[in-house]
This record gives structure tokens, C-alpha cells and sequence, in this order.
């Protein structure tokens, strides 16, 4: 018995060693992969694949090199290396040009105009852009048609049919349960809670969306136009009437340049960067890997004393910390306070990409942003959605610049209280007693109706809800509060409708967000610093990572139906809190 207790010992005490050995060697390669500067060849092309999600930031991610274990991690890559990697290309003597390869993931319209910019200006420098797809979706066509060539497989498709949005109801689905939804809302237009109680859109919803996507679409088309010397009408006719339905199609109307393989297009790639023969290779950096090259001459290391501090605010707004996916109002407040307090920061960038979420967090954002504003200048950069709770959290900044297909406004308060009575009684067969010692001690009980009396208590809360996010608006936007409602109820619009009406003061990216900041605190030589902090590696292990991966993996297996999951999943967090939230699904495809 002694000799076996000794084996066990033995095995787990080498078991403990392997392990923590292991995770040295892990650490160790993590740490010579971070610093090890990727050499850039002579003559090289720079080679942008968007093939995953794009994030306001590239999130940590020390796994990538891991790949040969099978570990991948978070293989997101952010917009903010995307337009600075453009950039450096613009001015790198060993790049000759991009070439723009089929991309699966379908970026925001903010996001695909942001990339698709940046192309046009590193065009100035005279070197070419080399476009080309098996599958042309819509949305890369956008950015691909700024290429100097548009390639497509002879046997592709491609997709240009015009834009569709569509909203999941799930009455009917409720009914079925015996699950009512209890509705209390402020603003004709606020369509989030639609879902729920109707099998169809609104007349007045179907009004917003179809003029946000007209708005969205006459941008796309005219755009794409202007690059490849179409008229609008004739984009509009081409796509109306689906006459681009096999790849000489897309050749006859004028959208791509040719019908190539792609070993065709690889070979004219050759010859433009100085190859001769098949047997010459094509210098190509990848995205990820031109992140590590050095620098450009003129992006050198600053050492200016002076900062602009670029906040991400990403995601769902929520109490608490969030993450890099999501906004907590605790860890945006802070990121704002540590700003305010630092004499080194003289101007504060807040980057808004968010569909809203619980109104109360975004009133705490606010307030730090009120507060932000009275020492230092804040401007705001809207990305994809700064809607709702999203445009909560931005008006009280000294200007705010949006992208021309950026979704935003829907200023506008609802709840969501479910009703499960006949579900537990008629489809379990549960019943509930109990006793209280006042009247509305389980108010918000979901085993029962609302009373008359509960419903207006509620009411006259959201109706409170509004009257602050209107009055903030309102003072923001040196506008008066009724002027606001008028133009509030929950609509929604695009940045391009934004200025009109003024909520937006200028069409813009986040480069332009900065140089109004430098130029309101009237300085010319700054360092750029990110907040809030990134987690690294070692804070998300743990619970964090472990959630990560369970994301990771249902996105995975979900696909494009992952929209569908979120979307039960975000019914919960709505029955707790009064939102200013965007509607469901408001997607373009």
C-alpha cells in the first residue's frame, strides 16, 4: 500500500512540474513573438484579408502565436491597426501596393467607410490597389471598388442587388408560451420593443428604416459611382433589376476590370512590383504581421508631453466594468475621471460605436463627460451606431463627428416587464402564493399581470427617463427641449440626416475626431493614448477567458444565426432596467 501511495504522490507531483514547466514555455514564447519586429522585404505587397470580426481595437491576444498548439484565441482585428497600417504602407519604400483579398466578414457601413477612405488616400501616393474576389458581397465591393483593379473569379458571384433590413418578431412565439409582454415606452419611433408585441414592423418604424436605408443606400451608390465612373441612376437600375447575375455581368456593366484565377491575378502582382518570370516570388506582409514592421519615418516614437486620449466605448452599455466588447458605465467613468485628472491629457477623443442599453448607465457616462467637457475639450467619433443610450453618452461633448452611414439619434426610453403567468400556470403547471407587507412589495413579479396602478408607476418613470435623456440633448446641442422631442421619439438616423437636424456637427473619422481635439486645445505636437486599458492576457484568465472562449466557440457554431442568440440573450438584460436601446437587428445586407 505504502509503495502505491508513493506512485500517486510521484505522478501528481510530476504532473504539477510538467504542468508549471509548460506554462513557462508558453510564457517565454508569448514573450519573444511580442517583441520580435517583423523584417518587411523590398518590393513587398501589403495584403489586407479581412476574414474576422473588426473591433474598435485589436484586442490582446498572446495566443495567436500559439496557433501550432491549437490555441488561437481572439483572432479580432481592430480598426484602429487596419487605417494605421494603411497609413505606414502610404510611406513605406518597400511597399509597392495592397492588394485587397475576398473578405467573409461584412464590416458596419461606418467601419467599411473608414477602410475604404484610407485606400483612397494612400492611392495619392501612387501606388496601386489590387482588388479581388471569388464572392463579391456588397459590402466588400464597397471598399473594393476604390481598387485601381477590380478582379473576379470567372465562375464567382457576384452580389449587388440593393439593401434589405430585416427585425425577428417573436409574438408569435411568446403566444405560444403564454408569455406576455408587458410594453412601457416613450417615442413613436421606438421599435426596439416591436418584437414583442407585434408580428409585423410599424407604420411609423417601417417610415425610419426605410428612410435611414435609402439615406444609407443613395451614400453607397453614389460612392461607388464616383470610383468607377457610373451614374447613380445606372447602379440603381442595375441592382433593381438584377442584371448583374454571373460574372461577365459585373465585366459588361463596368463593376470589375476582369474575369481572373487568381494564380492570373498573383502574376500581374509580380510584374507590378518588378518580377519577370513565374519563378520569381511575390513579396506579401500580412495585416497582422505588417503591425509588428517598424514604424514609419514620420509615426517615430513622440515624446511630446502633451496627450489626446482616445476613449473606446464599444458595445452594450451596462453598470459595472464591461470589457473591451462592451461598455461598463464603471470602467468608461473611470477611464473619463483618470483623463480629467491628468495634466498631461489637454484633449479627450471619445470613440462611440454602441446601439445603447440601460439608460441609467448611460446617465452615468454622461455625467462624466458633462464634467470631462468643463476642464478640457471632448469630441466624439461615431463609428457604426451611436444610438439611443449610444447618443446618450455623446451629446454633452463639444462636437460630435459622424460618418455619413453612421447610425444614430433614436433619442428614446422603454421597458420591458414579462407577463409568464399562463406559462407557469396552462404550460408547467406551477402556481405561486405568498404574502407581502406592502402594496407593491413584488411589483415586477413575473408570475402576474401588471396592475393599472403598477403600469403607471412605471410609465411615469420611463416618461422621467425621457424628459432627462431630451434635456441633456437639449443642453448638449444648444437646442431647445421641445425642438428635441420633435426630432427624438426613437428615430433613428444617419449621420448624413444627423447634420441636417443637429445632432452631428460634421462628417468625419476618427483622424479628423483628433485633429479637432488638438486643434481645440490649441496644440500641434501630442502622443496619442488609448483608454480605458486593454486586459491583458493574464487579467482575463480565469472566469474572463473562459467566457471569451465560450463566445468564441458559439459564434463558431452559430454563424450568421449567433444575431439570433444575442438577441434572446439581450431579452433578459431589458427586463431589468429602463433602456435607451437601439431596435433588434438593425442590420444592412
Amino acid at each position: 500500500m505504502k509503495q502505491f501511495f508513493k506512485f500517486v504522490f510521484a505522478s501528481i507531483v510530476a504532473i504539477i512540474i510538467s504542468v508549471v514547466i509548460l506554462v513557462f514555455i508558453i510564457i517565454g514564447i508569448i514573450a519573444s513573438s511580442d517583441d520580435k519586429t517583423v523584417e518587411v522585404t523590398p518590393n513587398s505587397v501589403l495584403k489586407i484579408e479581412l476574414n474576422y470580426p473588426i473591433a474598435e481595437r485589436t484586442p490582446e491576444n498572446p495566443l495567436s502565436s500559439l496557433s501550432f498548439l491549437g490555441i488561437d484565441g481572439d483572432k479580432s482585428v481592430g480598426l484602429n491597426d487596419i487605417l494605421a497600417n494603411i497609413k505606414k504602407a502610404k510611406t513605406d519604400e518597400n511597399i509597392k501596393g495592397i492588394f485587397l483579398e475576398e473578405s467573409d466578414i461584412t464590416p458596419g457601413q461606418a467601419t467599411s467607410e473608414e477602410i475604404r477612405n484610407a485606400l483612397i488616400d494612400f492611392k495619392k501616393s501612387g501606388k496601386f490597389v489590387i482588388a479581388y474576389a471569388e464572392v463579391y458581397t456588397q459590402g466588400f465591393y464597397y471598399i473594393a471598388s476604390v481598387a485601381d483593379k477590380v478582379y473576379i473569379n470567372p465562375k464567382g458571384i457576384f452580389i449587388f442587388h440593393g439593401f434589405s433590413s430585416e427585425i425577428t418578431f417573436l409574438k408569435g412565439a411568446m403566444d405560444k408560451l403564454g408569455i406576455e409582454a408587458q410594453i412601457i415606452k416613450v417615442g413613436t419611433y421606438k421599435s426596439a420593443v416591436e418584437p414583442y408585441f407585434l408580428t409585423k414592423m410599424s407604420d411609423a418604424n417601417r417610415l425610419q428604416v426605410t428612410s435611414y436605408m435609402g439615406s444609407m443606400y443613395d451614400h453607397f451608390l453614389i460612392n461607388i459611382g464616383q470610383s468607377r465612373n457610373i451614374s447613380k441612376d445606372s447602379l440603381f437600375n442595375i441592382a433593381d433589376n438584377l442584371k448583374i447575375r454571373f460574372p461577365e455581368d459585373a465585366l459588361k456593366y463596368k463593376l470589375v476590370d476582369g474575369l481572373k484565377y487568381k494564380d492570373e491575378v498573383l502574376t500581374e502582382l509580380k510584374k507590378r512590383t518588378g518580377g519577370n518570370s513565374e519563378k520569381d516570388d511575390l513579396n506579401t506582409v500580412e495585416l497582422r504581421d505588417y503591425t509588428k514592421s517598424e514604424p514609419a519615418k514620420d509615426d517615430k516614437k513622440n515624446d511630446s508631453k502633451n496627450h489626446i486620449a482616445i476613449i473606446y466605448a464599444s458595445g452594450e452599455i451596462a453598470g459595472g466594468d464591461g470589457d473591451d466588447n462592451s461598455i461598463g458605465s464603471e470602467r468608461i467613468s473611470k477611464a473619463l475621471r483618470q483623463v480629467r485628472l491628468d495634466d498631461k491629457v489637454k484633449a479627450v477623443v471619445l470613440r462611440v460605436n454602441s446601439p445603447g442599453g440601460s439608460s441609467l448607465a448611460s446617465d452615468v457616462i454622461w455625467r462624466e463627460v458633462m464634467l470631462t467637457k468643463k476642464v478640457k475639450p471632448i469630441i466624439v467619433s461615431m463609428g457604426d451606431l451611436a444610438a439611443s443610450g449610444g447618443y446618450y453618452i455623446s451629446c454633452a461633448a463639444d462636437s460630435i463627428i459622424a460618418e455619413p452611414n453612421t447610425i444614430t439619434g433614436s433619442i428614446g426610453i422603454f421597458a420591458v416587464l414579462p407577463n409568464m403567468q399562463k406559462f407557469f400556470n396552462d404550460k408547467l403547471g406551477i402556481t405561486f402564493d405568498g404574502v407581502k407587507t406592502g402594496k407593491y412589495a413584488d411589483l415586477g413579479n413575473v408570475s402576474r399581470p401588471l396592475s393599472p396602478e403598477e403600469k403607471a408607476i412605471l410609465q411615469n418613470q420611463v416618461n422621467h427617463g425621457y424628459d432627462d435623456f431630451t434635456k441633456a440633448v437639449a443642453t448638449g446641442r444648444h437646442k431647445t427641449q421641445k425642438y428635441i422631442d420633435s426630432i427624438g421619439q426613437g428615430r433613428v438616423w444617419t449621420g448624413e440626416q444627423a447634420i441636417k437636424i443637429g445632432l452631428v456637427d460634421r462628417l468625419g473619422n476618427i483622424s479628423d475626431a483628433v485633429q479637432s481635439a488638438a486643434k481645440m486645445a490649441k496644440i500641434k505636437n501630442y502622443q496619442l493614448v488609448s483608454y480605458p486599458a486593454q486586459k491583458s492576457f493574464l487579467n482575463k484568465f480565469g472566469s474572463g477567458l473562459s467566457a471569451e472562449v465560450k463566445t468564441h466557440m458559439l459564434k463558431s457554431e452559430l454563424g450568421e444565426n449567433y444575431i439570433y442568440y444575442q438577441q434572446i440573450k439581450s431579452v433578459t438584460q431589458m427586463m431589468r432596467t429602463p433602456q435607451a436601446r437601439m431596435p433588434f437587428n438593425v442590420s444592412v445586407n
